[in-house]
């Protein structure tokens, strides 16, 4: 129970971090010390008591052995990679990303990782290197399609960005997330109309998906459909009754029907 709440709070600002799980550094299962020293790597030393950061200090090199114990799989090469990666230690993660595509060049998670940590460094066209030579050896995974096409929207290539994210969603279609962003890109590019077929189609596997049904609504107002609007509102009002926001939508295009 302990780790599957530490593999919740991977995302959690760092600074909430610290009060939250520190006390896991001492427990008696060493599968918790060592998620918990990946988690706080990076903490900030000035921040903490002496006795802190030789507690912390001493669960970074328990996972560290750990990873190097198996240091022949690409997995483990990634999680020291994600370490150094929260340490700010950027050619130390680099590295490891690397050494664990060479173990494995079809461990797509790590190609990610490791375009997202370019992303991080300002070097995306360093990371579209890497997911097209990724996707040379596994064509069909979405989250590579997906992965490459949020780069080539931030280099400005709209037009490829939207072929990969359309092959995302294509590959993927149980990922509500890679719809949505394939129709923004639609919409981005002045295929409003795709873009609500698109939406309508995922909305038909999710029909509770909270940021298809915004998109539903924004983009049917914008192409002058209030009537489909009002429609895709009320389905959210049913998801989410106390939003008041939304009632005052739904008031507002009543309006604009005249009822």
């Amino acid at each position: 129970m302990r780790l599957a709440a530490l593999d919740h709070l991977e995302t959690a600002p760092p600074n909430q971090l610290w009060p939250l799980i520190a006390p896991l550094l001492d427990d008696p299962v060493r599968g918790v010390r060592i998620q918990t020293a990946l988690l706080l790597a990076g903490t900030p030393s000035q921040g903490l008591s002496e006795r802190d950061r030789t507690r912390l200090a001493k669960a970074e090199k328990e996972f560290v052995a750990a990873q190097m114990l198996n240091a022949d799989r690409p997995e483990s090469r990634a999680l020291l990679a994600r370490y150094y990666a929260r340490k700010g230690e950027v050619a130390k993660a680099e590295a490891e990303y690397r050494a664990a595509l060479r173990l494995s060049p079809h461990f797509a998670p790590a190609a990610v990782n490791l375009a997202d940590l370019y992303r991080q460094s300002g070097r995306d066209q360093d990371g579209v290197a890497v997911l097209r030579e990724a996707l040379e050896l596994s064509p069909d995974d979405g989250g590579l399609h997906y992965a490459l096409g949020l780069a080539l929207v931030r280099l400005k290539k709209p037009d490829e960005a939207v072929e990969e994210l359309r092959m995302a969603a294509a590959l993927e279609p149980g990922r509500a997330r890679y719809a949505y962003v394939y129709a923004v890109g639609l919409e981005s590019t002045g295929k409003r109309a795709e873009a609500i077929a698109v939406l309508e189609e995922s909305l038909q596997r999710h029909p509770g998906d909270r940021d298809t049904l915004l998109a539903l609504i924004n983009f049917s107002r914008a192409a002058g459909d209030p009537a489909a609007a009002l429609r895709y509102a009320e389905k959210l009002a049913a998801i989410e009754p106390d939003n008041e926001g939304l009632k005052r939508m739904i008031a507002t295009l009543k309006e604009e029907l005249g009822g």
